[in-house]
């Protein structure tokens, strides 16, 4: 089984599937010449799994994205939203999915965010639009994916944001013959220490700020 892990996605999130026998690996878009879908419908007269895009690196990326049985796409947040390279991927690789009678059918879908403050739900969204109009798999977790971070490497320090990166990747029984659960991993009862755990520094945070 192969995880393929796109633009700034936590390796949190593959730990569990390579712990589990998985082959993965984590590419990036961000920062890379990608272009935005321009709907010129040539991958539905062509339909042979690429773009008619040729002078960027959407077509390598797409293919191992069909190769793939998982797809976990992470973006930062930008104005509430997708970054611009993950926009295009997305737009693409969907319009290019659906050309090819739904190439991507049946994979499992896996949206992660990174945000300073506010807005990544909407990013959350705005990733897991394409999953079910591709017919893919979408995972549920122990709460949304979203670490939280300013500068690059500060969403590594959150925990409760990593452990539900994880559990939405822990693999279960139905992803495949060759997949089986992650060990006696009680997902609930890691996720909720770390969520009170957390919440506690918030608070103490938040007094410490008020005090002053």
């Amino acid at each position: 089984m192969y995880a393929l892990a796109v633009n700034g996605c936590l390796n949190a999130a593959l730990v569990p599937l390579s712990a589990a026998g998985w082959e993965t690996e984590l590419v990036q878009v961000g920062g890379k010449k990608i272009e935005g879908c321009k709907a010129c419908y040539k991958c539905w007269e062509k339909r042979d799994l690429e773009c008619a895009q040729k002078k960027d690196i959407f077509n390598d990326f797409m293919a191992k994205a069909v190769k793939a049985d998982a797809l976990i796409y992470g973006s930062p947040t930008y104005f509430t939203d997708v970054s611009a390279e993950m926009k295009a991927f997305i737009d693409r690789s969907g319009m290019v999915g659906l050309a090819n009678d739904r190439a991507l059918r049946g994979k499992i879908g896996v949206a992660v965010v990174a945000v300073r403050r506010t807005g990544a739900t909407h990013v959350f969204d705005s990733i897991n639009h394409m999953f079910p109009m591709s017919q893919m798999i979408v995972p549920g977790s122990s709460y949304w994916n979203l670490g939280i971070g300013r500068d690059k490497g500060e969403v590594s320090q959150d925990a409760e944001g990593l452990t539900n990166m994880r559990c939405s990747a822990i693999p279960r029984t139905g992803w495949g013959s060759s997949v089986l659960p992650l060990g006696n991993v009680d997902s609930r009862q890691v996720t909720w220490e770390t969520r009170f755990s957390s919440l506690r520094k918030r608070r103490d945070l938040g007094r410490s700020i008020s005090s002053r």
